[in-house]
């Protein structure tokens, strides 16, 4: 799989509604995972989306998520570029260069999902996320 490049929204607590909205608009593929699927058993968030992907016929990519009660949430600051991919060489060269100078907020690590993530807000303000996609079994 080749790097991507994809705007990455984040809402609260209608981020399944906004996809499946999306996806009327675009068409496509939509991919949705709650947080209890990924472990989180609080009732406030367990049905949330965690990580929502529409990935449509013409090439486009819409990523989203419902933003966590314990998270700021600033309509109209409501969306980060989002870097993810395979190659892990190249995803760590952008995040060692987004990353310095900047604010990092969640460092590039193993998440519970089995991938490497990150999140930093680069020199100019700019919130970025990196994944970089975990070995398949």
């Amino acid at each position: 799989m080749a790097s991507r490049l994809n705007p990455y929204l984040s809402f609260r607590d209608n981020a399944r509604q906004a996809m499946e909205f999306y996806q009327n608009v675009f068409g496509g593929n939509l991919t949705l995972n709650t947080f209890g699927e990924f472990g989180n058993p609080d009732p406030t968030v367990a049905d949330k989306v965690m990580h929502a992907m529409l990935e449509t016929d013409r090439g486009f990519t819409l990523m989203a998520s419902d933003t966590p009660p314990e998270m700021e949430y600033q309509p109209g600051n409501n969306i980060a570029i989002s870097l993810s991919g395979d190659d892990a060489d190249e995803l760590r060269g952008y995040w060692k260069q987004l990353s310095e100078s900047g604010t990092v907020s969640m460092p590039l690590e193993k998440q519970m999902w089995g991938d490497e993530f990150g999140m930093c807000a680069d020199r100019f303000g700019i919130d970025w996320m990196v994944n970089i996609a975990g070995t398949q079994a």
